[in-house]
């Protein structure tokens, strides 16, 4: 049961990690709402990488 939260849980951890890396290089990190945003996006396609990763997009 925990290596099924977890595994998707590090997936998503490590998408969001390097999304942040490239958003920051091209963007530079400016407001609160740019902050925001970009979590949300990048929270959001680490979820859907991580389940089309252990096939749970189907």
């Amino acid at each position: 049961m925990g290596k099924l939260l977890l595994l998707p849980a590090l997936l998503t951890g490590v998408f969001c990690a390097g999304f942040a890396v490239v958003v920051d290089f091209v963007l530079g990190m400016k407001g609160l709402a740019t902050v925001v945003g970009i979590s949300f996006v990048s929270g959001f396609l680490g979820n859907c990488f991580a389940q089309i990763v252990l096939g749970r997009g189907k």
